[in-house]
């Protein structure tokens, strides 16, 4: 699942890894997300934007998901420097992020 509330971004990303043979849900905020997480037991993977619309970002996101879904592996993006340490386990990519790899992460995510 990808979560991004920028769409050109957030699509890109879901065009890229359906290329790759991905089945990708979309999420603009964390509260879709979440719905998401729990109408679907088969979300492997989380890679979410820090800064997204709401009172939850992507961060918090990331707290519920690690306790709430301890088995999804969690991606955390964003422009700026972590406020703080990510759950444990979550891994966080600096933008602006390159591709390939995201590609090799996810890879590696699924195979663990």
């Amino acid at each position: 699942m990808i979560g991004e509330d920028d769409v050109l971004v957030r699509l890109s990303a879901v065009e890229s890894l359906e290329e790759l043979g991905y089945l990708v849900l979309q999420a603009a905020n964390a509260a879709e997300a979440i719905t998401l997480l729990e109408r679907r037991p088969d979300i492997r993977i989380v890679f979410t934007d820090v800064q997204m619309p709401g009172t939850v970002d992507g961060l918090m996101l990331a707290d519920v998901v690690s306790k709430r879904w301890p088995p999804v592996k969690l991606f955390i993006t964003s422009a700026k420097p972590l406020s703080r340490p990510p759950p444990t386990g979550a891994k966080f990519l600096q933008k602006p992020y390159v591709f390939a790899h995201i590609e090799k992460l996810f890879a590696t995510a699924l195979v663990t």
